[in-house]
């Protein structure tokens, strides 16, 4: 029965976090959704409760897109910097 469960709870976590970005993924995690979908996978094998996720590692480095940064932060407008006066001595940048 325990590597049944285990095996159910491996698949159900991959398939999870596989089709998700890293940002949903932790919004599951969060209100224990994926601990949720486990309970009611597994009753079949075994009744469980109080199922939580306690620890999730990072296997594989996620694809890195510049694009969807470049999105989330802008193009930069606005804040390149001011030249400031110390004691009226330089300018600095």
């Amino acid at each position: 029965q325990i590597r049944k469960i285990r095996k159910k709870m491996v698949e159900i976590m991959t398939k999870e976090a596989g089709t998700v970005q890293l940002r949903e993924l932790v919004k599951k995690l969060i209100p224990e959704v994926i601990g949720k979908e486990i309970e009611k996978q597994t009753q079949g094998i075994f009744p469980l409760k109080d199922t939580h996720i306690r620890k999730v590692k990072i296997i594989k480095k996620p694809k890195f897109d510049i694009t969807k940064l470049m999105e989330l932060h802008g193009d930069g407008d606005g804040d390149a910097g001011v030249t400031m006066v110390v004691q009226g001595i330089f300018p600095l940048k």
